[in-house]
Order: structure tokens, then sequence, then C-alpha cells
């Protein structure tokens, strides 16, 4: 059976219901349910800004972000679904954060004007092995008193692996949005009234993942964002199978080449003659030589 609502980690399905002006208000939503705001103050409006904070580095795909907003007060936010492991993916979200701090600089600007960077991740895989808890907050603090005083950046982690709450336990809209996350695509009509309650937000972005509301344009591309991750990750664990392979080879290599080392060294104290110790184990005399040197 087709289950009705679509998956929102989907790339396609993710902006849609995040990534628009006409949801825009989801987002605000979204953002302050997750974000532990300094102030208290959650944010009334955002404006959306082009993702690609880099054009020279556009065709590498390398700072490219899902969703790139600024609130009213000037703070940027950056909002990533991040699917695939990748190597590296908590320093890009510090590239990623210190590119839209300093992109904020003009001519002629000045450094107090700077605002805040806030970067908000949900992965669908563990990133802090020795972390049991599914959030995760990071600021820059003090060695010694931990005071706040560098606080123009944070980053906080959803980690959808570690969140393992079923309908009935969700407590709030936070347990509410990473349910949506990781159960979205196969939730029934009878469990959304459950999980919706009185939360309207949550209600729309369940419509806007609701397959029949698609046009066949728009299925399409989500269907081919699908096929691109399983390529993506087929070519990762074909990469993965070709250096284990070349990783056993070089060890049985290296393990050949210490044997021989070890029995030149034998046949050597026994008086056997350098053209002999070599045929026996391929080393050449010249490295022969050196090895009894």
């Amino acid at each position: 059976m087709i289950s009705k609502f679509l998956d929102p980690k989907n790339d396609i399905a993710f902006k849609k219901i995040f990534g628009t002006e006409k949801n825009k208000d989801i987002l605000i939503h979204f953002l302050n349910d997750m974000l532990t705001f300094r102030e208290k103050s959650p944010i009334q409006d955002v404006t959306f800004l082009k993702t690609n904070q880099d054009p020279e580095v556009a065709a590498r795909k390398t700072s490219i972000v899902d969703i790139l907003c600024r609130d009213e007060k000037g703070n940027q936010y950056i909002v990533e679904m991040q699917v695939a492991k990748e190597r590296g993916f908590e320093k890009r979200a510090l590239y990623y954060a210190s590119r839209a701090y300093s992109t904020q600089m003009v001519e002629g600007g000045k450094y107090e004007d700077l605002k805040e960077v806030i970067f908000l991740a949900i992965t669908d895989f563990v990133m802090f092995s020795n972390r049991k808890a599914y959030k995760s907050e990071h600021v820059i603090l003090d060695k010694e008193t931990y005071e706040h005083h560098l606080k123009d950046f944070s980053f906080t982690f959803f980690e959808l692996p570690k969140f393992h709450k079923e309908i009935n336990d969700l407590k709030n809209v936070e347990e509410k949005w990473l349910y949506f996350f990781k159960h979205a695509d196969e939730t029934s009509e009878e469990d959304l009234n459950k999980i919706i309650g009185q939360d309207e937000i949550i209600e729309r972005a369940y419509e806007e993942l609701n397959r029949f509301s698609w046009n066949e344009i728009e299925l399409r591309t989500y269907d081919q964002a699908i096929k691109y991750e399983w390529v993506h990750n087929a070519q990762m664990d074909q990469k993965y199978d070709e250096g284990l392979a070349k990783g056993r080879e070089k060890g049985r290599e290296e393990g050949r080449h210490d044997r021989n080392i070890e029995i030149a060294k034998a046949l050597h104290a026994q008086g056997v003659s350098l053209a002999v110790i070599s045929t026996a184990t391929s080393l050449s005399e010249e490295e022969i030589k050196k090895l009894l040197s």
C-alpha cells in the first residue's frame, strides 16, 4: 500500500515544506520550536537568502546550504537536513556558519554590526557517539569560567537515530517534529490525529507531504532525488569496498615484505650469498645490503 505522506528527509520535500515563501510561517514555527534563544525572544519574521554562499565553488557543491534566512533583527539561520553520513559534516557546519558571518561585512561596514549565525541540522545518522541525547547545542564558552562572551555562533544538532519515542509518548512540539522527520512517510490517518493535537502548523507540514496534492512534475523530481541518493550511496559503498580490498592487498604485501626481510636476515646469518638471498626473497641485492648495513 502506498503511503499517503512522503518523506520529509527527501531534499525536495524538505525544501517544499520549509524553504518556500508560501510556507514561511511553518519555518518560523519550526525554528522557534527547536532552538533555544539567548534572549528568549522568538522569531517574528524571516527573509529567505540565496543558499549558494560562494559562486566560485558552487559547481563543486561545497557551499550550498538547504535553507538560509535572516530574521527581523538581522540574525541568520542555516537549516540543514543531512541524510547520508558524511565525513567532516561538523566541519562543514562550521564552514557554512563562518561564510554566512563573513559575507555580512560589506565595504565600509563595522565589525560591531555583525549579527548572529545560528546553525540547525537534522541528521539521519549518529554524529556524537559518546552522547545519548538526541539534541545537542554548541556555543563558544570560556574554558575556565564557562562564561559566554563570544555569542555570535551557535549550533544545534538533532540526531534522529537517537530518537525512539512512539506516538503516545510525544510530550511536546519538539518531539512531534522529530517524529515527523523520522516517521511521516509511514504515518496513518488515525495516527495523524494523535500527533497533531491542537498544533495547526504540524498539521500543515503533514499536508505539504500529502502525495495526492503534488503534481506529476513535483513527484517526478521527488523520485529523482531518491534515485540520486541511491546512486550516491551505491557509489560510496563501491568506494568503500574498493578501499577495503586495496587495504587488504596492501596489508598482505607488507606482510610478505616483512617476512622476506626476516628470511633475508636469517639466510645472511648462515653465510648464504646475496645472489641466493635475492632469489629466495625477491628482494634486490641493493635492498638486502641496506637491510644488513
